[in-house]
């Protein structure tokens, strides 16, 4: 009988699926929207960057970059190795097939070349999942590893689950088996882009893993939740949420999707602080329908410009714009 990973469909995941799929389908319809080339760049530095800091490697973005462009860097030898293990993995997207076993174990060798001896082939001992010093997952015992991984790969290949959901499903079953000795969760959130790329091959331009990095606490959490509820229904939306709000960010970055819309945003905020000076961040999302990044971007240029002032702290503080 084939596996089936528990989860349910729930009236928020669809709504975040549809949602997504919309701008997905207005980028697809126009070059326009697509990632310029620097913009790919800088965001697959963004992903290799974001993904090691959630395994705790201290190199920033300009580290990264550095390496990238072949330059020297001081760091600890470990950490610089990872980056470069990361971008010789990320440099194979287009060429991995996210079904096959094998390319797995290709990629998880590149991702660990000398920090593992285990680099390439399935984890022979224990291992869990830990969020500073705690313990949030103990993964199943190794023997089962090899059948655990087969079956997932199956269904993934054969579900007629939407791509967005069957995606977030992988990525947390692949947690939650562990299969490696170490680098599961970068090589889960890569997996995840990759998956999401046969959908749509904007997904590999799309750095959802800064997000992930913003919000470290909420995606062991969520894990967490799955586990106590045997279902991959909280990560799921959680994930969901992070693809929607990146994919915001991406549009809103490009200046060539539309050239007036900052102006235009700019101005829809500064009426609404006007009619109600007390709006949070989250009631301007709502005004001009961008994202969290988006509206706090747009709130700096207008501070720096001395159009809007804060008055008061976040709490009980208010807006106030100065307007010619």
């Amino acid at each position: 009988m084939n596996y089936t990973p528990p989860f349910t469909l729930t009236d928020e995941m669809m709504s975040l699926v549809a949602e997504i799929a919309e701008i997905v389908g207005k980028i697809s319809a126009t070059a326009a929207h697509l990632p310029q080339p620097h913009l790919r760049k800088e965001n697959r530095i963004k992903t290799i960057q974001s993904s090691l800091a959630i395994e705790n490697n201290s190199l920033t973005i300009e580290q990264v970059t550095a390496i990238i462009e072949g330059k020297r860097v001081l760091g600890a030898p470990n950490e610089i190795q990872e980056v470069r293990n990361a971008i010789d993995a990320y440099e194979l997207l287009l060429e991995l097939n996210p079904f096959e076993e094998k390319d797995l174990l290709r990629a998880h060798q590149l991702m660990m070349t000398d920090l593992v001896r285990e680099n390439g082939r399935y984890r022979s001992g224990g291992v869990g999942i830990f969020n500073g010093e705690q313990c949030v997952h103990m993964a199943p015992p190794a023997m089962r590893v090899p059948t655990l991984m087969e079956d997932l790969l199956q269904w993934v290949r054969t579900t007629k689950t939407h791509p967005l959901i069957s995606s977030c499903v992988f990525h947390y079953e692949f947690e939650f088996i562990h299969p490696f000795a170490d680098g599961n969760g970068r090589m889960g959130r890569m997996w995840q882009t990759l998956l999401l790329m046969q959908w749509n091959p904007i997904f590999a331009w799309i750095p959802v893993e800064t997000l992930v990095k913003e919000h470290q606490k909420d995606y062991y959490d969520a894990i967490a939740q799955s586990d106590r509820e045997a279902s991959s229904t909280p990560f799921i939306i959680f994930m969901l949420r992070c693809l929607l709000q990146s994919i915001q960010e991406m549009v809103e970055s490009n200046p060539k999707s539309n050239p007036k819309s900052n102006s235009k945003s700019s101005e829809k905020i500064l009426d609404a602080m006007c009619a109600n000076p007390q709006l949070t961040i989250k009631d301007l999302q709502e005004v001009t329908g961008l994202s969290e990044s988006g509206v706090k971007k747009i709130i700096r240029s207008l501070r720096a410009d001395g159009v809007i002032e804060r008055v008061g702290g976040n709490k009980g503080g208010f807006w106030k714009v100065n307007r010619n």
